[in-house]
C-alpha cells in the first residue's frame, strides 16, 4: 500500500469466510448491505470473473435508483480476493467515473475469530486520493463493511 495513493480499511468479521464471500458474490446479498443504509442498492451485473461487469444502481428512498458503480473486475480469486476498477467501464470502455477513478482490492483471510476483511482502494494521483478521502472514505466504506459484518454475522449460522 502506498500511503500517498492509497486508502485503507481493516476488520475482523465474526463469520466465516465462505458466509463474507458469499454476501459479496450473491446479487441478492450484495443489495443487502452495499450502500450505506438507509439508501438502497439493484445489482444490474455481478460478472465474476476477470472482465466481467459490476454494475448497481442506488436509490434514497426506494422507488427511483440511479447509476452508483459501473466498474469492470480484474481479478476473482475465489474465497480470498475480488479487484475492481472504475477506470474500466462495464462494457471495456475507458469510464469517465466522475471525480474519484480507482481500483479495489478487498481480500478475505482466515482469522480465530471468522474473516480478516481487508480493502485497499488505490488511486492514480494524491489530489484524488485527498478528494475521495473529504468527500467521506472512512465513513461510506467504514459504513458498508459495518453493515457487511452485521449482514454475515446474523447469517453466518443460516
Amino acid at each position: 500500500m502506498n500511503p500517498d495513493l492509497d486508502l485503507a480499511l481493516e476488520r475482523v468479521i465474526r463469520a466465516p469466510r465462505a458466509t463474507v464471500w458469499a454476501a459479496w458474490t450473491d446479487p441478492s446479498r450484495l443489495e443487502r448491505w452495499w450502500v450505506p443504509a438507509p439508501s438502497r442498492c439493484r445489482v444490474d451485473r455481478l460478472d465474476l470473473w476477470p472482465g466481467g461487469a459490476f454494475v448497481t444502481r442506488m436509490s434514497n428512498d426506494g422507488s427511483e435508483f440511479v447509476p452508483h458503480l459501473d466498474a469492470c473486475f480484474l481479478a476473482v480469486d475465489e474465497l480470498e480476493r475480488l479487484v475492481f476498477t472504475t477506470a474500466i467501464d462495464s462494457s471495456w470502455r475507458p469510464a469517465n467515473a466522475g471525480p474519484i477513478t480507482m481500483t479495489a482490492t478487498i481480500t478475505l483471510a482466515d482469522h480465530p475469530d471468522g474473516t480478516d476483511y481487508r480493502a485497499i482502494v488505490r488511486h492514480g494521483d494524491p489530489e484524488t486520493r485527498a478528494h475521495h478521502e473529504k468527500a467521506g472514505f472512512a465513513e461510506g466504506w467504514g459504513t458498508v463493511a459495518g453493515q457487511l459484518a452485521a449482514f454475515t454475522e446474523g447469517t453466518a449460522t443460516r
